[in-house]
């Protein structure tokens, strides 16, 4: 029977996709973002061990509130590390006609075996990518994730090569992301992807700072504050946020 070690569950979750979804938060990550609000879902081994039976069953409880829109999304975390169960639970969430959503930032993604077998089959029950492009700048990512970014890039091209609908975040963080050249960089990357029906800038904040300070890791940003609203309108604008946000109230009213 296949489990997964899970942080914890959203059951209103109104950031996290289309619509108001069911959310399950994933045990584990390997990238080392600065800014990290859930510190505590870094440890492998770690989290409750539940069922891909008990997860549907407790999700399923919320469907009613769920509308045309909503559905469940894997965050984490990082959900790309427990891909059996994502296989076996997002395949049994079509058979029961939910939108399934997958909140990633794309560091374990390659193209190699016998991973991207299994993304494959992933990608079958997988309704939206939403895919956290942290730095365009790959020495910049490092200093800000402790990992490379290439291979996530390259997670966003192979995304686009098969037609996956995604989303893309981007968190704006004063003196590491909010620098127009960087920005400017990532539009022009995100423009040669022919899949991205959204795009998101979220204002940096603090609020998981505690959980550094309650596990005794240093947190670096604390003297760090959150972007202005011109600093985050800047960025958007330089994204093309407003230009998808348009798009998308055309195709409503175009379904209304």
């Amino acid at each position: 029977m296949t489990t997964a070690r899970v942080h914890s569950f959203e059951s209103f979750g109104s950031v996290d996709g289309p619509g108001i979804r069911f959310v399950v938060f994933l045990q584990g990550c390997k990238m080392r973002c600065l800014y990290c609000h859930n510190p505590d879902t870094w440890k492998i081994d770690a989290g409750q061990e539940k069922t891909v039976e008990q997860i549907i069953k407790q999700a399923l409880r919320y469907r009613p509130y769920w509308g045309k829109d909503g559905g469940v999304t894997c965050s984490g975390g990082e959900p790309l590390l427990q891909m059996e169960f994502m296989i076996e639970f997002f395949k049994a969430l079509k058979q029961e006609g939910v939108h399934t959503t997958i909140d990633t930032g794309g560091a374990p993604f390659t193209r190699e075996e016998p991973f991207i077998s299994q993304f494959n089959e992933l990608m079958k029950y997988t309704d939206l990518v939403m895919l956290d492009l942290k730095h365009i700048d790959n020495e910049k990512h490092k200093e800000l994730t402790h990992f490379e970014n290439t291979n996530i890039l390259d997670c966003a091209r192979y995304l686009s090569e098969t037609g996956k609908d995604m989303w893309v975040r981007h968190v704006l963080v004063p003196e590491y992301t909010d620098n127009d050249q960087w920005l400017h960089q990532l539009h022009d990357f995100i423009a040669t992807l022919s899949n991205v029906k959204r795009i998101e800038v979220l204002p940096y904040h603090a609020f998981g700072a505690f959980k550094w300070d309650e596990m005794g890791i240093p947190y670096k940003l604390k003297d760090t504050q959150t972007p202005s609203e011109e600093r985050e309108e800047n960025a958007k604008k330089i994204l093309g946020v407003q230009s998808f946000l348009e798009y998308e109230k055309s195709m409503a009213a175009a379904r209304s």
